[in-house]
């Protein structure tokens, strides 16, 4: 499986050519060889690391963050240590964005509640979001 060009990685992973391209760019993907047409040629090691970004991004990872993750999963005898904390602010990240989610959706909530019909003219909702 040493002969995927970009289109197949890109298919294999649920990631556009686009995609891939700019994690080259950004160094989340080595570069890769070339083959004698001048495409890209992409092997087991490249789809496993685009996986692993992908899956992260999906995850809500920053880039930065999974830059540092894979510089850490290059020596697997280090200490998991840095890894378990950006996960950790990666979760309280994602309750503190759930929790802004909830109060927007109770606000959006009430203002549907408040709507009773009629007119534009009597519109709770349009009442509501117009500047005080």
């Amino acid at each position: 499986m040493n002969d995927l060009k970009i289109g197949d990685l890109a298919r294999a992973t649920g990631t556009s050519v686009e995609t891939v391209r700019w994690y080259e760019k950004v160094g989340l993907l080595a570069r890769p060889a070339r083959t004698a047409a001048n495409y890209r040629s992409y092997g087991r090691a490249e789809l496993m690391r685009l996986s692993f970004v992908r899956r992260a991004r999906d995850l809500g990872f920053s880039i930065d963050q999974i830059r540092t993750m894979l510089d850490l999963s290059d020596d697997r005898s280090r200490d998991c240590a840095t890894i378990d904390a950006i996960a950790s602010a990666n979760l309280s990240e994602i309750d503190r964005k759930i929790a802004d989610l909830t109060a927007l959706r109770g606000e959006l909530a009430n203002m549907v509640v408040s709507c009773r019909g009629g007119s534009v003219a009597d519109c709770r909702i349009l009442e509501a979001l117009a500047p005080a």
